[in-house]
């Protein structure tokens, strides 16, 4: 196996794409298998296609995709919805599953949405649950036999710090507690063996580092041994044993289609098989090995040349997901001029900017290239101008 794999995508020309963190570029593949997916199976086929192209099918055939990659056996993902919607989902079956605790467990680097769906759930309850956020490093000594479901993000969105996922799951399995990972900047950028480590469920999406495009269907693991035991609390009709039989009462389905809601993005997914022959051959240990070489790179030449940042990120390369943050008081300006110098990161509040290294098209060069632009950003004040200082939307 050869890393990097550029050809394999659409990279604009003179582009230093350090955002697939954020939004994994569009895979070569994916341009012929929506067009032939819209002429040849919804052009050609209509309705059939449930049926003649299996799109009924695809939830759980791309399912198994990801699964190869996330160390999940077959049959134990499904795909659909958001990454919120997933979040809710397995949330709202961890605390049935202990009704007798009300502490939901997470920690203050968790992605917001993750915390937002959390505090909806227990106002939505109404049974006196908690939402118990600490800091993240404390999150060990906080699981206790008063946590009905620990909810972390595996890689934190703004430092990179990872989470020792088998460490942390023996704890809550331990403590009588369910463990719940969000996977959303680990699946595609780090090993991860859910069947391994024991826990009850996990969710993700697949836009970054899986290469799925903007709006890409997350997907929910649920540990095989317990899916039967789960009552979905957003029982869509998909998720129904027998969804055409049109029963006015719902019974779950076996195994994980009980986690399946609506009908199935076809587009997204037929977008996100095609997206995934891009890892043929790869091996996660290559793609981590690569990603820490690339990051450790990043921060002795930024460190070397750009002295008025700081590392927000762990240094031990074994601690970091595949991302790197420094710390400015200006960082969004100098985002934003970096962007318009085709080095694309992002910028996270108050004062990060943040860079995603993904061994699949990028390399040294493409490393040593956004330094030198950020250092002359940075040496002459590129950045302060007014002009990067108006907020969009989306930053």
């Amino acid at each position: 196996m050869t890393l990097p794999r550029k050809d394999l995508f659409h990279l604009p020309e003179g582009m230093i794409y350090l955002d697939g963190n954020s939004l994994g570029p569009l895979p070569k593949s994916v341009d012929g298998a929506l067009s032939a997916m819209v002429t040849d199976q919804w052009g050609a086929h209509l309705i059939k296609g449930w049926n003649v192209d299996d799109w009924m099918g695809q939830p759980m055939r791309v399912g198994n995709l990801v699964g190869k990659l996330v160390g999940a056996p077959e049959g134990s993902v499904t795909m659909g919805d958001t990454l919120s919607v997933k979040v809710y989902q397995a949330l709202s079956a961890a605390v049935q599953m202990r009704p007798d605790r009300k502490v939901i467990l997470s920690d203050s680097g968790n992605f917001p949405s993750d915390l937002y769906m959390a505090q909806g759930l227990i106002a939505q309850l109404g049974q006196g649950h908690e939402l118990r956020i600490v800091d993240p490093f404390d999150v060990m000594d906080s699981i206790t036999d008063e946590v009905a479901a620990v909810m972390i993000t595996q890689v934190d969105y703004r430092s990179g710090r990872m989470h020792d996922m088998a460490t942390l799951t023996a704890k809550a399995r331990d403590a009588g507690a369910v463990m719940i990972w969000d996977l959303a900047h680990s699946a595609g950028a780090v090993p991860v063996d859910l069947q391994g480590c024991g826990c009850e469920f996990a969710v993700g999406c697949t836009y970054k580092y899986l290469n799925g495009g903007p709006g890409a269907p997350a997907f929910i693991y649920v540990r095989p041994d317990v899916v039967e035991g789960i009552k979905p609390a957003l029982s869509g009709w998909l998720g129904h044993d027998v969804p055409f039989a049109f029963d006015l009462d719902y019974r779950p389905a076996m195994g994980i289609e009980r986690m399946r809601i609506g009908t199935p993005p076809v587009l997204q997914l037929a977008a996100l098989e095609a997206a995934l022959d891009v890892w043929d051959g790869i091996e996660m240990e290559d793609i981590r090995s690569t990603s820490i070489r690339l990051t450790e790179l990043f921060i002795s030449e930024v460190e070397a040349r750009c002295p008025e940042l700081t590392l927000f990120s762990p240094r031990d390369g074994t601690q970091r997901g595949s991302q790197v943050s420094f710390a400015h008081d200006n960082a969004f300006a100098v985002m934003q001029s970096l962007i318009e110098r085709d080095v694309i990161g992002d910028f996270r509040a108050p004062n990060l900017i943040r860079f995603g290294f993904t061994p699949l098209y990028i390399d040294e060069d493409d490393v040593l290239g956004a330094v030198a632009i950020l250092a002359d950003v940075l040496d002459n004040r590129i950045w302060d101008d007014p002009k990067y200082m108006t907020k969009g939307r989306v930053t």
